[in-house]
């Protein structure tokens, strides 16, 4: 037998997700006699009775249930299709959503993302600057640049780079305190420290430095505030490479060797596989960070 063309599965579909010719004629904007019409030419091109008349609408034969699957499969095949082509002949359109963490948001993204508009301008970025762990196999982002390894099985994960972290100083403080020319001379500075969190202590305590909280005289986990706060001269921190260096009031302090670096990770829910336009995003991000 001939297949029946897209415009009848389509139809199809409809009533049968929506259970009545009416409201499917208003989901897909086509008369309801037109409606009926389709799935009269394809249940003659099947040769099989897809639906029967009930009281509340319409209800799907077991013909009908067994044939359900493969015309969703089609639609999601078609889907793929116009989304393929549209991305390969007419640019890449729509909106992704991306979330990373605040420093990443600010320092390193932006100049990306403003190069990756210039050649996509039917692309819209909504950038969600956060230190939380968004759930991107729940939609509330589509791509994640994230300082850990995720650990949700079902995401498309790839490690981009290992960001390394430097100890600086505001060059005023420097001035003012002296710069120091040994392990010694440097622990008689101040640093700033974290107030709740405790992540600069672990690293000191893993590099040998046995430290407490009381140890730093000014606190902070905001990690934008943190920066602003060395900048001010309020005590030496350890602060991303690719920040402090490019920082014209920093100096980069270069007597604890080991100091870590920060992986980076871009992560995306499954869909990325299937979408030209979340794949291009993902494209742009993956090859800035190396660089």
């Amino acid at each position: 037998m001939d297949l029946p063309d897209w415009t009848l599965i389509r139809s199809f579909l409809a009533v049968a997700e929506a259970g009545s010719l009416s409201a499917a004629a208003r989901t897909i904007g086509v008369s309801q006699p037109t409606l009926g019409r389709h799935i009269q030419a394809i249940e003659q091109a099947l040769q099989v009775a897809l639906f029967t008349r009930t009281s509340q609408g319409q209800a799907l034969t077991e013909a009908g249930e067994a044939l359900l699957p493969s015309a969703r499969a089609m639609q999601a095949a078609a889907a793929e299709l116009a989304m393929t082509a549209r991305s390969r002949f007419a640019g890449i359109e729509g909106t992704v959503r991306i979330t990373a963490s605040r420093v990443v948001s600010q320092v390193i993204l932006p100049p990306v993302l403003a190069r990756l508009r210039a050649e996509e301008p039917g692309l819209q970025i909504d950038l969600v600057p956060s230190d939380t762990s968004e759930n991107l196999l729940f939609g509330e982002a589509d791509i994640a640049l994230r300082m850990y390894r995720p650990t949700q099985g079902d995401l498309v994960a790839r490690h981009l780079a290992d960001l390394p972290l430097g100890l600086f100083a505001a060059k005023a403080y420097l001035d003012r305190k002296g710069r120091p020319t040994s392990p010694a001379e440097l622990m008689r500075l101040d640093f700033v420290g974290q107030d709740r969190m405790d992540q600069i202590i672990r690293v000191m305590q893993a590099l040998g430095i046995d430290v407490t909280r009381s140890f730093f005289p000014v606190r902070c986990d905001d990690p934008l505030t943190y920066v602003e706060l060395v900048r001010a001269g309020c005590g030496l921190g350890g602060i991303l490479r690719a920040v402090g260096d490019a920082d014209p009031l920093l100096e980069r302090i270069d007597l604890i060797p080991g100091l870590p670096s920060l992986p980076v990770w871009l992560t995306a829910p499954p869909r990325l596989r299937q979408s030209p336009r979340l794949r291009r995003v993902w494209d742009a991000l993956a090859a800035a960070f190396p660089a």
